[in-house]
């Protein structure tokens, strides 16, 4: 809206008259919004599923004797019934093996959150599990849960290292950054063993008690996959993978007869 002033001339004064706009408030001009880069897709990813068949029962042979036990309570070995196929299943690994054509490195970033948590407990004077498979940088824990003194030590090329003594209720860690198998042993119980798995990728499994295992996540492509049991040489096979498909893969591990008068931790 525009006002007109005239001009008057009255008693010696003049007053001008003009067009004028009344002023508006100044109203800063938002800056525009930055445009939100574009949602990554992601990528379709296909699974490996099937079963583990165990063909005999396996007992490992392990000295029944301790050369550095004392008297009293962890003296001797505690008595253990041996282990039917099923139990074995807990101590096979399923796994996708990492090569130059399928690093796999960006798959695994994209579908592993926080890393898990992984523990080896020296439980009844047995490491529990026996078998741990893990992602290669990651760290273990070994709580002492039993009621004398455990010494975790390995001598394996994959990693190398010694806890020392410590008591019930007592834990250490240890980082692992090399891929590879790690046999771990007690130096105070001679007859105590486990196996750690130090995998280049998450995508691996054990069994369950039915047999079923299930990989997930998996980019599509051609893959070798393996079957992993410490007693044996690894049983490999080949699948192919294809985008929201499931790919079915069975395997049988063929262990050897169980040792008569031996047993499995």
């Amino acid at each position: 809206m525009r006002t007109t002033l005239l001009m008057i001339m009255a008693g010696g004064w003049m007053v001008a008259a003009a067009d004028y706009a009344p002023r508006t408030p100044h109203t800063p001009r938002l800056a525009a919004s930055p445009a939100r880069p574009p949602t990554p897709r992601v990528a379709a990813t296909g699974r490996i599923e099937g079963t583990v068949e165990i063909s005999s029962v396996l007992s490992a042979r392990r000295p029944r004797f301790r050369i550095y036990g004392d008297p009293g309570p962890g003296g001797t070995p505690p008595s253990r019934a041996n282990l039917d196929t099923l139990a074995e299943l807990h101590n096979v690994v399923i796994y996708v093996q990492s090569d130059r054509a399928h690093p796999l490195a960006g798959a695994a970033a994209a579908t592993t959150d926080a890393p898990a948590h992984n523990a080896m407990a020296q439980q009844d004077e047995q490491f529990v599990p026996h078998v741990l498979p893990i992602v290669r940088g990651s760290t273990v824990e070994f709580p002492n849960e039993d009621d004398v003194y455990h010494n975790v030590f390995s001598l394996s090329g994959a990693k190398t290292f010694d806890l020392g003594r410590y008591p019930r209720g007592e834990s250490r860690s240890v980082t692992f950054n090399k891929s590879g198998t790690v046999q771990v042993f007690c130096h105070i119980h001679s007859d105590m063993s486990g196996v750690i798995l130090v995998l280049d990728n998450p995508f691996f499994a054990t069994p369950e008690p039915t047999g079923r295992f299930v990989i997930d996540g998996l980019p599509p492509g051609d893959y070798a996959i393996v079957g992993w049991h410490e007693r044996i040489k690894p049983v490999v096979q080949h699948v192919q993978v294809t985008a929201s498909g499931t790919s079915r893969v069975d395997f049988n591990i063929p262990l050897p007869a169980a040792a008569q008068g031996t047993n499995h931790p």
